[in-house]
């Protein structure tokens, strides 16, 4: 008889990481890795001025502005993204190239999503997006509070 696992970081973890994995491999031989599949997913949605499009990625990612300036920059030399500067602002968005790819990882995702989330229960579904929604949530708010008075544990 089998045990239900306790819901923790690591079981929420061990389910990204896998999923992830999953994702990467379909991923690589587009020639884009994770954080890159970040950014044209977030430019799949229209052209975007930098500042918040780095913003978006190193709040999801947690990953600092400089990686997010690195990733932005091989999108752009990859002809995968480029400046518009026929707006008031300098926004970035895909090209047709880019298109092309992020349509091929949205594909990607859904076959993953449909593998991975076959036969669970709707009310199961909704419940744990509800709880991890909500971890997110909690934990957004420590990573914003330890940024204003420093680290847990030191005063």
């Amino acid at each position: 008889m089998s045990t239900v696992p306790t819901l923790n970081g690591q079981v929420i973890g061990q389910a990204h990481y896998a999923t992830r994995a999953l994702l990467e491999q379909a991923t690589a031989p587009l020639g884009v890795d994770f954080t890159q599949v970040v950014a044209l997913n977030v430019l799949a949605n229209g052209p975007v001025e930098p500042a918040p499009l780095t913003q978006r990625i190193t709040s999801t990612l947690k990953v600092d502005e400089p990686e997010v300036q690195r990733v932005l920059a091989t999108l752009v030399e990859a002809n995968l993204a480029q400046v518009d500067h026929d707006a008031d602002a300098p926004r970035l968005r895909l090209t047709d190239a880019g298109h092309t790819v992020q349509a091929r990882i949205a594909d990607a995702v859904a076959d993953i999503s449909a593998r991975l989330y076959a036969g669970i229960p709707t009310d199961e579904a909704s419940a744990a997006a509800r709880a991890l929604t909500l971890v997110t949530q909690r934990a957004n708010a420590e990573l914003a509070a330890t940024r204003v008075r420093g680290p847990v544990g030191q005063k």
